[in-house]
């Protein structure tokens, strides 16, 4: 008996520890959210070429870079507002070439929704239900080395003279599958305690809505009359 408070003590330790990093994860992932917003909508307006988008991506495996290794430390924070304000600037030139379109308003409001409602129902599902995903770690670290594979063969295919419409299509298909995937494995790794660090744990759920949001994109683009 003398051993279940102690065993009892570390388990609402542990508990109080997870709730906060989920409390933390969520408001920090709002506030990126918005100024990812508030930097797109800047792009947006000063209508950079499409090259912001690619530099902001290049940009922002650096920065990432540098996150991972100071995730611990105060500069943690001004590190993941710099890299989701980044992204958001470089989002600025595909909705320009999106809201050209006859229809291009629809098509953003679409992949924005469709971009929310897989997100907010997938991480719901795995924050009620309390399932652990991690067994999806393999198959989605797998994944992501195909579709970096195939992302540089998007590339040089053109330069052959070959015409990778459909293969773009199945590519950003590919991207949504996996992101949805990475979604269920991020918040069943915060809920049960795997990420203690909020800060990294919001820049995995960012990069899923960000690829996610991207993809549709394309998706919905494709298929529509433009």
């Amino acid at each position: 008996m003398a051993n279940v408070q102690p065993l009892s003590h570390r388990a609402h330790s542990s508990a109080v520890d997870t709730n906060k990093v989920i409390r933390n994860t969520y408001m920090l992932l709002s506030m990126t959210l918005v100024l990812s917003a508030v930097t797109a909508g800047i792009s947006m307006a000063i209508n950079p070429p499409f090259f912001a988008y690619l530099g902001s991506v290049i940009l922002s495996f650096v920065l990432l870079f540098v996150l991972n290794k100071k995730q611990n430390s105060a500069a943690a924070l001004p590190l993941t507002f710099a890299f989701t304000g980044l992204l958001g600037f470089g989002l600025g030139p595909i909705l320009n070439q999106y809201l050209a379109m006859s229809n291009g308003a629809q098509i953003v409001m679409t992949a924005l929704g469709m971009t929310a409602v897989t997100f907010l129902g997938l991480s719901a599902y795995a924050l009620t239900s309390r399932k652990d995903f991690s067994f999806m770690g393999g198959f989605l670290a797998a994944g992501s080395m195909v579709l970096i594979v195939a992302m540089i063969a998007l590339f040089i295919l053109p330069m052959f003279g070959v015409d990778i419409s459909g293969i773009q299509l199945a590519f950003s298909a590919a991207v949504v599958m996996l992101m949805a995937g990475f979604v269920l494995y991020d918040t069943s790794n915060i809920v049960n305690g795997t990420y203690t660090n909020y800060v990294m744990a919001t820049v995995s759920l960012y990069l899923s809505i960000y690829n996610l949001f991207v993809h549709l994109l394309a998706l919905v683009g494709a298929f529509s009359d433009d």
